[in-house]
């Protein structure tokens, strides 16, 4: 990540990683299925409070990140909206550039707002919850079994095509996670993805997010990334105020909590909670449905204030 961006800067051509990039992404989603077990299953009632935090969540967001778009940094209503939306980062592409928003700044913004948050949380985490993030993210290649592979594989290509075809929301990630949970809890696919695979899907994630500064400007980097920047730091601190609520209210662990209420990237916070060893039922469960309510409503509540 930390490499592309600096390519960029420099004025180097950069490309995306493509359709094996997106494919890379599907493991993600395979790890968090394969996490789902009966037992996990039976624990989802209890994320109910918890859960019904979450609105108000994106709702305190929506009203600090709107007015810092549209009245400090000057933007227009659809970009200033899409800016503050805290959604999946190609969602609000697309909802802006429909809307008539800058896409440019949005792409920038909503990058910025990703790759401070995956290189700060790491810092939180190791200082704080004193975490060794350096341990494999899974066991080694060569101890799962071919078979296991071979479904693993199957799993995330026809759950991201196939949740495609069907027009999901983030169908890389959800359609081989909802297709993998079916296999898992039927006993099918009884192990997690293996380490090097998750770390290839880091690998293509932190490639994907540095690629997004590629032709940028002077003008672009002393506005459109400083507004991301200022718009993190302030995300920075709502999160950490609805983690303490979380934690005093004994709702969830510190670290779940953490993971959870940060709005980062659908991927990046995946893969960071596999490696940090965090509950991952929690943590997705509850970015989905941050996900879920801004792709709903924010193109809603845009044409009303407008």
């Amino acid at each position: 990540m930390i490499a592309c961006l600096i390519a960029a800067l420099l004025g180097q051509r950069l490309a995306g990683t493509g359709q094996i990039g997106i494919f890379m992404r599907t493991f993600l989603g395979v790890a968090v299925g394969a996490s789902i077990t009966p037992a996990v299953l039976a624990g989802l009632p209890a994320m109910a409070v918890s859960l019904s935090i979450v609105p108000i969540f994106v709702g305190v967001i929506a009203a600090v990140g709107y007015p810092l778009f549209r009245r400090v940094f000057g933007f227009d209503h659809p970009t200033a909206w899409y800016a503050a939306m805290p959604g999946g980062l190609q969602d609000m592409l697309i909802f802006g550039e429909e809307a008539g928003g800058d896409i440019r700044a949005l792409s920038l913004i909503h990058a910025t707002r990703v790759l401070v948050i995956v290189t700060v949380a790491p810092l939180i985490m190791t200082l704080w919850w004193g975490l060794d993030l350096t341990a494999p993210p899974g066991a080694p290649l060569t101890s799962v079994a071919w078979d296991q592979l071979a479904l693993m594989a199957g799993a995330g290509l026809i759950g991201w095509k196939g949740g495609e075809r069907l027009g999901l929301f983030g169908a890389s990630i959800l359609g081989p996670m909802i297709l993998t949970a079916a296999l898992s809890l039927a006993g099918i696919i009884q192990t997690r993805p293996p380490a090097e695979v998750i770390q290839a899907s880091q690998f293509f994630i932190g490639i994907a997010i540095g690629a997004k500064y590629m032709g940028i400007t002077g003008r672009e980097l002393r506005i459109d990334v400083t507004a991301g920047v200022v718009y993190s730091l302030i995300l920075a601190v709502i999160s950490l105020i609805f983690l303490e609520a979380i934690h005093l209210l004994g709702l969830a662990p510190g670290l779940d909590a953490f993971l959870a209420f940060l709005p980062g990237g659908q991927a990046e916070m995946v893969v960071i909670a596999i490696i940090a060893g965090a509950d991952l039922a929690y943590v997705v469960s509850h970015h989905i449905l941050r996900i879920v309510l801004v792709i709903l409503l924010a193109p809603i509540a845009a044409r009303l204030m407008r």
